[in-house]
């Protein structure tokens, strides 16, 4: 039942389905053809969010607040005076959510630290996205 759950709420099981079909990808020519277009347009992602100074301070700006949460999340303070619910309900979850939310802004701050070696000073951000040295599915 926590597998079908998984499949159409947004979260590990779509990130579960994804890296299946990578995995299968890795031996089937059909997963392959399923999962390059994904790829590029990730890749491609990735090197948009590094090409500007702005956008990197955004996307520091975003972990910061993520780990800042999680950190919270963790210490879990009082619940603030608007809170109509009781007390237990305020920040449900405590450190695993906590947890939870700091290892994502960690995850993130990798993906922007690799996008920025790999994206940043590309003389064709653009074609290196795209995956031009990729094998071509036939």
């Amino acid at each position: 039942m926590f597998g079908l759950t998984a499949l159409v709420l947004p979260g590990p099981g779509l990130l579960a389905l994804f890296a299946g079909m990578v995995l299968l990808s890795q031996q089937y020519q059909w997963a392959r053809r399923r999962v390059q277009p994904l790829k590029r347009a990730a890749f491609k992602s990735a090197a948009n969010s590094v090409q500007t100074t702005p956008r990197i301070l955004a996307s520091l700006l975003g972990i910061s607040a993520l780990i800042g949460a999680g950190i919270v999340w963790g210490v879990r303070p009082a619940a603030p005076n608007w809170w109509p619910l009781p007390q237990g309900w305020w920040l449900l979850g405590g450190w695993g959510t906590g947890a939870t939310l700091i290892f994502s802004g960690l995850v993130a701050l990798a993906i922007l630290v690799y996008s920025y070696r790999r994206f940043r000073n590309a003389s064709d951000p653009e074609a290196e996205a795209t995956g031009a040295d990729d094998d071509q599915c036939t």
